[in-house]
């Protein structure tokens, strides 16, 4: 018997056939197959067992196993060692979801509307919602455990949605979205403190100088860093004229504007409104 080997903690792809030209074989990784379209056999440890669409496979390492196809079948192939269990279990792991997830929900009120943008991801938020409800209403083995991870994935698909909608990034990489998120965070943190909004702080506390983090900013985002400082001020003035507790004079001096008509001038521009009609 043959043995195929992979050295990835994680491998999916799918594969359409017609006929099944690989002979029987076993692995020295975990291998999960999801049957998409299509009916057959598959030999597994020398049992014929017939598929059909919507079933499903787990092999281990040292299970033998081949298809005989009947009708064009399309297969997809989740394959994975220990080395994923590792990773999944890594502190850090657990560390950038839940700060991934924080920064969603302290940042959703930036962002007007709807943020899911991609017909792929509604589409998928649309099959996690449905299982999710599913899960909940009708609670059996595992559900808790499984609604855990159905929202881990629906809070991820929403980060990375809310990430190419504020950052204008089509397929943002990790490292894309961790610094920047990090910069924008920290406007949006300090917004009432005007010494710690100045570009050069700024820069500072990401080690970085006030030329390059403009650079950076600009490269990744669209926009300059000056801009995002700017947005941040007024939608905290918003808040702060929504509050009623302060007077346009209070407010343009906690955001650093030179004087209350600078304030009017800059808020007019953004908005189309003029605080007074707050």
């Amino acid at each position: 018997m043959q043995r195929f080997n992979s050295y990835y903690s994680l491998n999916v792809f799918a594969l359409e056939l017609d006929k099944w030209d690989f002979p029987e074989h076993n692995h020295n990784f975990y291998e999960i197959i999801f049957v998409e379209k299509g009916t057959g056999d598959h030999i597994l440890n020398d049992a014929r067992i017939s598929y059909e669409a919507g079933d499903v496979f787990i092999l281990r390492p040292e299970d033998g196993h081949y298809f005989e196809i009947k009708e064009s079948t399309k297969f997809i192939f989740l394959k994975f060692n220990e080395q994923l269990f590792t990773e999944k279990l890594a502190g850090s792991k657990t560390a950038k979801w839940l700060e991934t997830t924080q920064t969603l929900l302290q940042t959703a009120s930036t962002i007007n509307g709807n943020i899911v943008k991609d017909k792929d991801d509604k589409i998928h938020l649309h099959y996690l919602f449905q299982i999710l409800l599913r899960e909940f209403t009708n609670t059996c083995a595992y559900s808790r455990e499984l609604l855990l991870e159905l929202f881990g994935g629906v809070m991820m698909l929403l980060a990375r949605a809310q990430s190419t909608a504020q950052f204008g990034l089509q397929c943002p990489s990790n490292t894309e979205i961790d610094k920047l998120s990090q910069i924008l965070s920290f406007t949006r943190m300090h917004a009432l403190n005007p010494e710690k909004m100045k570009i050069e702080n700024i820069a500072s506390q990401f080690n970085m100088s006030a030329n390059y983090i403009s650079i950076y900013v600009k490269k990744h985002s669209g926009q300059s860093i000056q801009q995002h400082i700017i947005q941040t001020k007024i939608k905290t003035a918003s808040q702060l004229l929504k509050n009623g507790r302060h007077n346009i004079n209070e407010i343009a001096l906690k955001l650093g504007f030179s004087d209350a008509s600078h304030f009017n001038k800059i808020y007019k521009k953004y908005t189309g409104t003029s605080p007074k009609q707050k």
